[in-house]
């Protein structure tokens, strides 16, 4: 199947053909140009308009004034990011979802932030962010008495990327210094007074009629594992197993570790009731792990298992065991804890190999047969305290006396071992196979729910709300934040005040505030970048002339395009780094 990425790059090639076609035959009209994908839509209409609404010229100037200084603190704070970032992907080049190419594209279903469920959401917070920022600009030229040579949109072949005020450049001119400045600062600061508006009233009065639904909300279903065979997907809602009611993930894992039935009656929200055959499956695995990925596990030592309550049972008191697996394939290794012990540290003075992987499988009297019990004994200890550490190495029984240190961050003695991984020797499993979607976590992170999450202040939630598109990278709970869109808003009931509004309607109004809240700020920050032909290259060079005409210096106007030249190009440089430099440089 064609994805999404190659069928809009083939429609701009397809549209750029037509339209220099067109324009070569003299079919456009005159508001319209074209200069390769680029179309820009010139038009007169709305300079009367502007002109009325700019009669309160002091208040004007006084915003103007204020969002100068707004963009100067962002755009300081932009050309550090950028610079810092740009230095990073030299130093440091790491691959990231979030540093591929196709996510610098603001478009739904290309960049994979930016879901196609939440398309309309998202262009309708393009759009409005467009038409605020060049109308600050349009209005602002109006307060100066800066002339408008025409107004319009730029797309990049059919989608839309951008408008546009254009000033009368001989007007501009002639206007001084602080007039320009204001101009250039209107689109941005009307671009975060947006944002916070939108902010304000998603925290408030919206999110608190949004409530999150009963049971447990799957995000997906791990491929071929039985919650997929017996049909669960994505959007379902979990409400009981076997007739008994769950609330959450918690409960359904109670539920199913103390049923020892493989077969499970499932309860699902939109009505249907279906059966799942558990079956023990590894669902992550490191190199040296001794089954792979996807690999399904029947038999320990010869007893049959199909639970994970069945697997942790049958190894309890065996450290070394032999897995059979549903090709008939066995394997014999060490179970319990995977770990690297780290050169300089407690284990390593032990006589414990550094830099090796090693399964420890016993401290002391205790039983270690996962990192979770190595976990919870080391949290039982102190700085100082002698334990005897059973492990295996290369498939051999040793072991080493240790002296525990004191732990970096904790009150409790330190090992010394690195690499851990959640499982049995290097192995996560899973009987059921789902993957549950964080619906409650981006509520509270959103101010709904009855979680606080820490936050304290409107400034921690917007920043926390800025990060969700992209949680699944940036704050590791496995999911983007998409909206309440799609399938997605099986999770969340409407109630409270707007419930008036319906779920959908309810839905739509949150979801479109979220990403024109989300996109303001990121046309706003973007266009604070000090390089040319953003608005922070312009704030740039007459911040920079205000400081060089104080300047015993001669050649002020050299000196002046020397600093914003040399500005420029290094955010150009930084900004090809961050996109490019972490593929290039690997």
């Amino acid at each position: 199947m064609v994805d999404t990425l190659t069928l809009v790059l083939v429609g701009i090639v397809a549209y750029t053909l037509v339209a220099m076609v067109a324009k070569s035959q003299g079919l456009l009209p005159d508001a319209v140009r074209v200069s390769g994908p680029i179309t820009t839509i010139h038009t007169q209409r709305g300079k009367a308009f502007l002109t009325w609404l700019a009669g309160p010229k002091r208040f004007w100037r006084a915003w103007g004034n204020f969002g100068v200084g707004i963009a100067l603190v962002v755009m300081v704070g932009s050309f550090l990011l950028v610079l810092f970032a740009g230095v990073q992907a030299l130093t440091n080049p790491t691959p990231t979802p979030l540093n591929r190419p196709r996510n610098v594209l603001a478009i739904p279903g290309v960049n994979e932030f930016l879901p196609l469920s939440a398309a309309v959401e998202i262009l309708l917070g393009l759009l409005i962010g467009l038409v605020v920022h060049e109308g600050g600009h349009g209005l602002l030229c109006r307060v100066e008495d800066i002339d408008i040579d025409s107004m319009g949109v730029a797309l990049l072949a059919f989608i839309p990327i951008g408008a546009f005020v254009q000033p009368d450049e001989e007007s501009r001119k002639v206007a001084d210094r602080g007039a320009q400045t204001r101009m250039f600062a209107a689109g941005v600061t009307n671009n975060f007074a947006v944002a916070i508006v939108a902010y304000a009233l998603l925290f408030g009065p919206v999110i608190g009629s949004i409530g999150v639904v009963a049971g447990v909300p799957i995000g997906g279903t791990i491929p071929g594992a039985p919650a997929d065979r017996a049909g669960i997907e994505r959007g379902d809602v979990i409400t009981a197993v076997d007739g008994v009611s769950v609330e959450n993930a918690a409960e359904l894992e109670a539920v199913l570790a103390n049923t020892s039935e493989r077969s499970v009656s499932v309860t699902l929200k939109r009505g249907e009731t279906v059966t799942v055959q558990r079956s023990l499956v590894v669902v992550g695995a490191t190199a040296d792990a001794p089954l792979e990925v996807n690999t399904t596990v029947v038999a320990v030592n010869g007893t049959e298992v199909h639970t994970q309550a069945a697997f942790e049972r049958a190894i309890a008191d065996r450290p070394v065991a032999t897995l059979t697996t549903a090709t008939g394939e066995t394997v014999t290794a060490p179970m319990g804890a995977y770990a690297v012990p780290v050169e300089g540290e407690a284990f390593v003075a032990a006589g414990a190999p550094a830099g090796e992987t090693v399964f420890i499988t016993r401290i002391d009297d205790t039983r270690i047969d996962d990192q979770q019990a190595l976990a919870r004994f080391l949290d039982t200890t102190s700085e100082g305290q002698q334990v005897r550490v059973v492990a295996y190495v290369d498939g051999e029984r040793r072991t080493y006396e240790v002296t525990l240190g004191a732990h970096p961050s904790e009150d409790t003695g330190f090992l010394g071992v690195g690499a851990l991984q959640p499982g049995t020797s290097g192995m996560a499993f899973d009987d059921f196979g789902i993957d549950e979607y964080p619906a409650s976590f981006f509520l509270s992170a959103l101010g709904g729910g009855e979680g606080s999450l820490g936050i304290t202040s409107f400034a921690q939630r917007a920043f926390l709300a800025l990060t969700l598109p992209f949680a699944g990278v940036s704050l590791g709970v496995g999911h983007n934040f998409p909206g309440f869109v799609g399938v997605f808003q099986n999770f969340y009931v409407a109630e409270g005040a707007l419930s008036f509004l319906g779920s959908g309607g309810l839905f739509f109004l949150a979801s479109t505030l979220f990403w024109t809240a989300w996109i303001n700020l990121i046309i706003g920050q973007f266009n604070c970048i000090p390089a040319f032909p953003l608005d922070g290259g312009h704030i740039l060079r007459a911040s920079t002339e205000a400081v060089v005409s104080r300047l015993p210096v001669t050649r002020q106007v050299a000196l002046t395009r020397a600093v914003t030249t040399t500005v420029s190009l290094s955010m150009l440089a930084a900004l090809l780094l961050m996109v490019f430099g972490p593929r290039l440089l690997t």
